[in-house]
């Protein structure tokens, strides 16, 4: 399976959730990362992702071929993580058939209503884990 993780502005959210997700995959399966720009693409890579590319050309050669695409909630939405997701590159990644995890990050002109405060952490300690369960049922 292919996991793909897209993050922009320092990449802080993508190579978290690529550290914990280097834990859980390992061959057959593919962890890529994809950045809004080279920095947050970079940060991944050397966080452990198996290959990195950037932008939105990227993405749409990519995300197509992903089972798994992860990421902060706002790369389904446009003109978020202060621009960095364009139009184009939301609409990519929320029309591939690929199972999306997102991590209910607030964007200033998006509210996320029905969420509980909690640490950044623990989210991402369970969307490894989903992911995990993931790969594993895809197995057998």
């Amino acid at each position: 399976m292919k996991v793909v993780v897209i993050d922009g502005m320092g990449g802080g959210i993508g190579t978290q959730i690529v550290s914990r997700l280097r834990q859980v995959i390992d061959s057959p399966h593919q962890l890529i990362a994809l950045g809004a720009n080279a920095t947050a693409t970079a940060v991944m890579v050397k966080a452990g992702a198996d290959v990195g590319a950037t932008g939105e050309n990227a993405m749409a050669v990519t995300v197509p071929q992903a089972d798994v695409v992860v990421g902060p909630v706002g790369i389904i939405i446009p003109n978020s993580l202060m621009g960095e997701i364009t139009p184009v590159m939301a609409a990519i990644i929320a029309s591939s058939h690929a199972v999306k995890v997102l991590v209910p990050v607030q964007q200033p002109h998006v509210e996320l209503v029905g969420m509980e405060a909690r640490p950044l952490s623990l989210t991402l300690d369970e969307l490894a884990s989903r992911v995990a369960e993931l790969l594993k049922r895809a197995a057998s």
